[in-house]
């Protein structure tokens, strides 16, 4: 547990820093956008609903929604994406208060100021502003704990934050690094309020040492923001660009691109980063974006991402064919390598209940789903394969339940669920005693795993022939072996992935 808790701290350093830059330039930004709209808002009261409106509705939409809609508006994965949506998350509570804060003003003291003759801009300047500071610091206190929170949320649009710890920690069932980065959140978001509470606190009393407190305070979150994590590794002393290499969310992509990061290094010769977390069609857009280099991905997954207006072919070998064809085309991503296995949904079930059941395939499993409870992940539910599986095989579930992918397995060990949608590769079937069903309708489709490369690495031919020289390296068992590392013995995905890549060199 210590050398656990010893590697996680390792990292804080470059998670807190990147959350310490994403949530002071969101809430500075916040501020700059929200007072002048906020004066705006209570010169002219018919802005005001309109103003406070669009706000209002910006802080209905989920955090994850807000930050994934910026990649493809923006065409970018990364710090960019995530400062907009979190921009547009500060701005309620400041605005709301700042209008607040100088309607409620006295309005004999407004008209006193009119009395000596101040101009409107006087007024606001050294009365309205003044006086309004405390409540628009309140609504600054609001939206700092509500930026440091969904900030954490930046990590699957490509940004460096403490989502980080949290995001592969669910994945790899990482106790240690779901703690660290939800205490780290935690803290910092009392750290920042602190500070600013000390601030209005000071304002309102006058007080000078209170002011000079926080402004202090500020200065060091300000300087932490500033130093920790931001040195780029990967760099040589050429300061040559390192390879950056994405990964999906969960434990295989995660060993994968460790894998790809060791080889990359050792074998090609050139630095390489890793940037993960990303969603499918974040990980395949920043890619066309030329924002990540290279990253593995599944044949039946591209497939529907980019071709589910045809029919796909049940041969993986056609089927890679026509995807490598058409991403060239379409997109110049070019499929360098398949790795050699397939990493494919199927549904599974505890064998002890499969065999009470005589329940070998999916076919069988029809006879009986009135009586079953089906559980899976969001996405699977929502894929052609589920629609098709239901039609072929007449699989009418007395209920169907969206669970976590790391949950799955726990949830059908534990009966609260009978059925679910795993995946070919993943350690947990054999550690959890599950069995695959078979399809023998071929119902589900090819999902071999392939690495891509984005349109401009395509002109160095070095990498790319490199990288061709994975194809067909590793088994379906050797992943499902490396993937039980991970998730049933707490390995780490770095260290199951420099496993990977010393088994593949010896061999």
């Amino acid at each position: 547990m210590m050398h656990s808790f010893v590697n996680q701290l390792s990292l804080l350093p470059s998670y807190l820093g990147g959350h310490l830059r994403l949530v002071l330039i969101a809430l500075a930004a916040g501020i700059v956008i929200s007072i002048p709209l906020g004066i705006l808002a209570t010169r002219h009261q018919r802005l005001e609903h309109a103003i406070l409106g669009i706000a209002g509705v910006i802080q209905t939409i989920p955090g994850l929604a807000l930050l994934a809609i910026m990649v493809p508006l923006l065409n970018m994965i990364g710090i960019v994406p995530a400062l907009i949506a979190l921009t547009l998350y500060s701005l309620l509570p400041i605005l709301r208060n700042t209008v607040v804060g100088i309607r409620e003003i006295d309005t004999n003291v407004v008209e006193a100021g009119q009395g000596i003759g101040m101009t409107d801009g006087q007024l606001l300047r050294m009365v309205q502003l003044p006086l309004a500071i405390p409540v628009i610091i309140a609504g600054l206190r609001t939206s700092a704990v509500w930026v440091v929170g969904i900030a954490t949320l930046s990590t699957p649009v490509g940004a460096t934050s403490l989502g980080n710890y949290i995001f592969s920690g669910l994945q790899t069932r990482n106790n240690m690094a779901i703690f660290i980065g939800c205490v780290a959140a935690a803290l910092l978001a009392l750290v920042l309020d602190g500070i600013i509470h000390a601030f209005e606190s000071g304002v309102r009393q006058n007080n000078r040492k209170k002011i000079s407190g926080a402004t202090i305070g500020s200065i060091l979150l300000l300087v932490l923001a500033l130093t920790l994590g931001t040195t780029v590794p990967g760099y040589t002393a050429d300061k040559q660009a390192p390879v950056r290499i994405g990964s999906k969310p969960f434990t295989e992509q995660y060993i994968l691109s460790a894998f790809l990061h060791h080889y990359i290094k050792e074998d090609i010769g050139y630095p390489a980063e890793r940037v993960q977390n990303l969603g499918s069609s974040v990980a395949f857009d920043a890619l066309v974006a030329n924002q990540i280099d290279v990253y593995v991905d599944y044949s039946g997954t591209l497939w529907n991402m980019h071709l589910s207006d045809r029919e796909m072919p049940t041969n993986p070998d056609e089927l890679l064919r026509d995807l490598r064809s058409y991403l060239k085309e379409t997109y110049g991503v070019q499929i360098v390598a398949a790795l050699g296995f397939e990493n494919a949904y199927c549904l599974a079930m505890k064998v002890s209940q499969a065999i009470d059941m005589e329940i070998e395939s999916i076919r069988d499993l029809g006879r009986y789903t009135n009586d079953l409870v089906m559980g899976s992940d969001v996405e699977f539910f929502g894929r052609p394969e589920w629609t098709k599986l239901q039609e072929t095989y007449g699989l009418e579930f007395k209920k169907t339940r969206s669970i976590d992918a790391v949950l799955m397995y726990s949830a059908v060990q534990e009966n609260m669920v009978d059925v679910i949608s795993a995946y070919t590769t993943d350690g947990r079937i054999k550690a959890y005693n599950l069995t695959i069903l078979e399809d023998p309708a071929g119902v589900f489709p090819p999902y071999d795993a392939v690495v891509l490369v984005a349109p401009n690495m395509q002109s160095d031919s070095l990498f790319t022939s490199d990288l061709s020289l994975l194809d067909g390296v590793i088994s379906a068992g050797l992943m499902r072996e490396m993937n039980m590392l991970v998730d049933q013995r707490g390995i780490s995905p770095e260290k199951a992935g420099q496993l990977l890549y010393q088994k593949l060199r010896k061999e």
